[in-house]
């Protein structure tokens, strides 16, 4: 069990300074959801606050999977994952290793915008209430960005598979567009994605929808995580066999 929380700090130090902490990252997981958000505020004006809780979900889904098919697939190819196993760490604690890199770096820009949109922009948010819905979101975005890379080789297929469901759920979860206003059938689709309840999760934290069941959001979120993490960890075993 130490030697797999050792190998785990291992893992997240050196995938944050090889990967994660380099301009590339930051800006996927920064500066494309401002620029998206703001795209759809600039055509049609309305209250920008409104649009933050879909930002700060935006956020935490892309920065977390920002370097997401580097990080695993890359490694596969190169075979450094392989070496790994010559120390005394279980297949679990590397994937757990991969996630939790990916979750850690979200977790530094979603906070960052997070206090932008409080400071510049004189946003309401309970703090406590937004960590018990980011980190579970933080954990179900870099999960399934683990499981998608893990189910191809190359990493330009990575990319490509990952790109597919994050533009979907930018779409149809709410982030711009209530998914209440929605067509029955897309309704039923967008809650089929986690970035769905992210937003509706930071919804209610910060007031912009009355009612949201926060607590219920983020067990669904962990609920996602759960479900991301076994497949993964199965194909991660068959790429060492």
């Amino acid at each position: 069990m130490r030697d797999d929380l050792r190998g785990i700090w291992c893992i997240i130090a050196k995938d944050m300074k090889t990967y994660y902490l380099k301009p590339p990252a930051i800006s996927w997981g920064i500066v494309f959801p401002i620029a998206w958000v703001l795209a759809f505020y600039l055509r049609n004006p309305v209250d920008f606050k409104g649009l933050i809780p879909g930002l700060l979900a935006m956020t935490a889904l892309f920065s977390t999977t920002a370097a997401e098919a580097v990080v695993i697939n890359f490694e596969l190819r190169l075979g450094s994952l392989e070496r790994l196993l010559l120390a005394p760490i279980s297949i679990m604690a590397i994937l757990l290793g991969k996630i939790l890199g990916g979750a850690i770096f979200g977790l530094l820009m979603s906070s960052l915008v997070a206090v932008m949109c409080v400071f510049l922009l004189n946003f309401d948010l309970h703090w406590i209430s937004f960590l018990s819905i980011l980190l579970p979101a933080l954990l179900a975005f870099s999960t399934m960005g683990s499981l998608l890379c893990l189910m191809v080789k190359e990493v330009f297929e990575a990319q490509t598979l990952l790109n597919l469901p994050r533009f979907v759920m930018v779409f149809i979860s709410g982030v711009v567009y209530p998914v209440e206003a929605m067509p029955k059938a897309l309704q039923f689709l967008a809650h089929l994605f986690p970035l769905t309840y992210a937003v509706k999760g930071f919804q209610g934290v910060s007031g912009v929808s009355q009612g949201a069941n926060v607590a219920l959001h983020a067990a669904v979120l962990m609920a996602f995580f759960l479900i991301f993490f076994l497949p993964a960890a199965n194909l991660l075993s068959k790429k060492f066999e």
